[in-house]
């Protein structure tokens, strides 16, 4: 399957992306592009998710994929990993660190192939050839939610990765959502926090399609 560039200037660059803070000069894709221009919903979260989380990302990107809402999220292990899994057969966009040839981390190297059979889109403003560092996954998280029309955050430490694309998506006048969690858990501590400053608490798909479609 072909490889596919968009510049800024093209008139298939989504328009979502393009609105928001220092979008990237280029995206590089492989697989269904026509995911880009849909309703979409990012779910982020931990990587040492509990089996609670994965549950909870699982079936609501499950749940959201069958109301014909695209899933966006960063193949990373974890949330993200089950976010995908949840909406593999309606198509789900991954957006990388990394070189689009360059699949990270390895252990998602199948997932990557099955997102793509099943008319999934993988995404990436980085080069082919580039390898994955660190500081390429803050940056990423600006396309995430920059895609979406909101963020879902289930499961995060007080300085995990998802955090920052909730901020992204308050700078991009996205709504964030977070669902609630065990006070005992590290995992929780994120999450219960966005709910204090002022993230919409998310039980179920409903929150979301009622506060955004």
């Amino acid at each position: 399957m072909k490889i596919e560039e968009i510049s800024i200037n093209s008139k298939e660059y989504p328009q979502n992306l393009k609105n928001i803070y220092d979008p990237p000069k280029k995206i590089y894709l492989i697989g269904n592009k026509d995911l880009l221009y849909q309703k979409g919903i990012a779910i982020v979260g931990a990587r040492d998710a509990t089996q609670y989380g994965k549950k909870i990302a699982y079936n609501l990107a499950k749940e959201l994929s069958e109301q014909n809402i695209v899933i966006i999220s960063g193949l990373a292990i974890g949330i993200d990993s089950y976010a995908h899994k949840g909406s593999l057969e309606k198509g789900t966009i991954a957006v990388l660190g990394s070189g689009i040839d360059n699949i990270y981390p390895k252990e998602n190297l199948e997932l990557a192939r099955e997102i793509i059979k099943n008319k999934g889109c993988i995404i990436s403003e980085y080069p082919l050839g580039t390898k994955p560092e660190r500081l390429h996954f803050p940056q990423r998280n600006r396309i995430i939610s920059g895609l979406s029309d909101g963020v879902v955050v289930i499961e995060a430490s007080k300085k995990s990765g998802a955090l920052i694309t909730a901020e992204f998506a308050l700078e991009q006048g996205k709504e964030v959502f977070a669902v609630p969690g065990d006070i005992n858990k590290k995992q929780s501590e994120g999450t219960n926090q966005l709910i204090k400053d002022g993230a919409i608490l998310l039980t179920s798909a409903t929150d979301i399609l009622e506060n955004i479609y």
